[in-house]
């Protein structure tokens, strides 16, 4: 796998962030994920990030992607704990903004973020669980190092169903 993350610096998500997370609710980014969220959702959501990074427990991160050498904030990436059949893993989820997409920053940043789990050592594991019919999202994992698992049903987010790909990192 090249693990090239010199395009990009993980910092970790703060309260300053609330627009950034507005500006990545818009409809060409949730397409896959279900539509934007209303303000009342992202209110919560940026409590939940600001609450993650905070966390020295091993938990997970959220981080905001900042392109170099600009200094541009483009987009998010985080990964926390979850239970994927009946096992501890870590699941990773980005989003990278519209006029900074298609310049492998979303790849960059999900190897960076491969990094910080294997560094939080809490599980053996990193999924990510992109729509089956994302193909960009689909590219990151595989370009970052991923081995696809297969198709999944998935609910995301809850009360959506949807069918994605279950990438799997072995951070060991």
């Amino acid at each position: 796998m090249d693990d090239d993350t010199s395009s990009v610096r993980l910092e970790a998500w703060s309260e300053g962030d609330a627009e950034l997370l507005r500006a990545l609710n818009a409809p060409e980014l949730t397409d896959h994920l279900g539509g934007p969220e209303t303000e009342e959702q992202l209110v919560r959501r940026h409590r939940r990030y600001v609450r993650l990074s905070a966390d020295d427990t091993g938990a997970g991160r959220m981080f905001r992607i900042v392109l170099l050498p600009e200094e541009a904030v483009v987009g998010s990436i985080g990964f926390w704990a979850r239970t994927w059949d009946g096992e501890p893993v870590y699941e990773t989820g980005w989003a990278v903004l519209p006029g900074f997409q298609g310049r492998g920053l979303a790849t960059a940043a999900t190897r960076a973020v491969v990094a910080e789990a294997r560094a939080a050592g809490l599980h053996r594991r990193l999924h990510a669980f992109p729509s089956a019919d994302n193909a960009a999202s689909n590219a990151v994992c595989r370009k970052a190092g991923f081995e696809l698992l297969g198709e999944r049903d998935f609910e995301y987010p809850p009360g959506n169903p949807m069918r994605c790909n279950d990438w799997r990192f072995d951070l060991g």
